[in-house]
């Protein structure tokens, strides 16, 4: 090693230096990861602080501990921590021409984790894009669909839009909408579908279940119930009397009716 230093001449302690430098980045990304991890684990295994909460917290230490790593090694250059300052207020506006979309996520992050419109495992509508919320940080929010789809929403962009979160409160209202023939009893299809909602243990007695006539369509009397559960049942209860619903009007021979076509032809 130090045959090869004498050999490098002038350049050894720009070499020397860039080892230091690589060894400070290496231990100090592991640092970062290591007590982010610690940060997280400690944060969420306290039952009274959400999740989303920890894992934020990880992102800004990692992130804090990853600038003093980079002021170090530029101070192993020989760029101490002054004059870093320094170049950093001269070139203020080019940084923040070039980084304002990342300036904002960072500041939309503080907002999301200070307001909290939604939290870690909700089901969420960003601007028109759904999913469970998997991780907020400083930078962005990851969801991922039904189908396992993972979908990166840059935290400026869902500070800007609108949320919806389905799963704020602890109950939902299902809204089923089914359509009878002219020729039927609507009174009698409405308490078939009473009876089917009733029967099922899913569907909350308060508030209590409403159906009631909400269209005449062109083919069909179109019957809309109202029914509340925990939110954790919506789809499953919506499945379920949809099927069962179907099958008690098939039983008691009210249709459902569907558009026709009829074709005209012209003579000649």
């Amino acid at each position: 090693m130090e045959q090869l230093l004498e050999e490098a001449g002038e350049y050894a302690p720009l070499i020397i230096n860039g080892i230091k430098a690589l060894a400070v980045l290496i231990v100090g990304w592991i640092v970062a990861g290591t007590l982010s991890g610690f940060v997280r684990r400690r944060v969420n295994s306290n039952p009274k602080i959400d999740k989303t909460l920890g894992n934020f917290a990880a992102s800004v230490v990692r992130w804090v501990i990853l600038l003093i790593v980079l002021v170090a090694v530029l101070g192993l250059f020989g760029i101490e921590a002054t004059s870093l300052v320094a170049m950093l207020g001269a070139a203020t506006l080019a940084i923040g021409l070039a980084l304002q979309g990342t300036l904002s996520d960072l500041a939309a992050g503080f907002m999301l984790i200070l307001f909290r419109p939604y939290k870690l495992g909700q089901y969420v509508d960003i601007g028109g894009t759904s999913g469970t919320v998997v991780d907020l940080n400083l930078f962005f929010t990851e969801l991922s669909t039904p189908d396992n789809v993972q979908i990166i929403v840059p935290n400026g962009q869902a500070w800007g839009s609108i949320i919806r979160n389905f799963s704020h409160h602890d109950t939902r209202r299902v809204d089923l909408v089914f359509g009878i023939d002219y020729g039927d009893d609507a009174d009698k299809a409405m308490q078939i579908i009473l009876d089917r909602a009733e029967a099922d243990g899913r569907v909350l007695k308060d508030p209590e279940p409403w159906v009631r006539v909400t269209n005449l369509g062109d083919s069909s009397v179109d019957l809309t119930a109202r029914l509340w559960c925990q939110a954790g049942d919506y789809w499953d209860l919506k499945f379920a009397l949809t099927k069962a619903i179907k099958e008690a009007f098939d039983a008691a021979d009210i249709s459902i009716p569907y558009p026709h076509s009829v074709e005209i032809q012209r003579a000649g």
